[in-house]
């Protein structure tokens, strides 16, 4: 896959995850909520939150001339969300805590895969924030790919999409 495909299918996912945010905005959270369902409406936002991460550092490497800053900054954000993930899975924060939840349950009976799937995250996310930390446009641009296809693996086995 060339730099440029591999470029394009971050954006693309990217976007996927700040945009799944549109069809929650009518699932409000009840005023009276157990801890699992504060906790999937907790993930949901931390999701949100790299999503826009992700988004912003896209844009910027879109750019003729990208703000090295703004890419260090998003990178440094999309690290410690990913750093932070498996604590957004509390046991019984699946459906059915949030009917709108995404979390396959293979979350919790997989545990050692889903464990091993968010290490892989972290790891990626940590290449992307060192590369971004030192500046370089095409070392990042090269590192966007493989944290794409970590954040990919996990989706594929761990997320249902949701029908709007």
């Amino acid at each position: 896959m060339s730099k440029g495909a591999a470029l394009a299918a971050a954006i693309g996912i990217g976007a996927a995850i700040a945009a799944g945010g549109a069809f929650a905005r009518d699932d409000k959270m009840p005023a009276n909520a157990s801890a699992a369902t504060k906790a999937a409406y907790a993930r949901h936002e931390n999701f949100e939150k790299l999503g826009a991460n992700f988004k912003a550092l896209n844009d910027e490497l879109k750019k003729s001339s990208p703000d090295k800053a703004v890419l260090a900054s998003s990178a440094r954000n999309i690290h410690s969300l990913a750093g932070a993930l498996p604590t957004w899975f509390p046991r019984g924060s699946g459906v059915q805590a949030r009917p709108m939840s995404e979390a396959k349950n293979e979350i919790w009976t997989d545990a050692a895969g889903f464990t091993a799937a968010a290490s892989n995250i972290r790891a990626e996310a940590g290449k992307l924030n060192t590369v971004a930390a030192g500046g370089d446009i095409d070392a990042i641009k090269a590192q966007v790919r493989p944290t794409f296809q970590a954040c990919k693996g996990c989706h594929e086995k761990y997320r249902q999409e949701k029908k709007g």
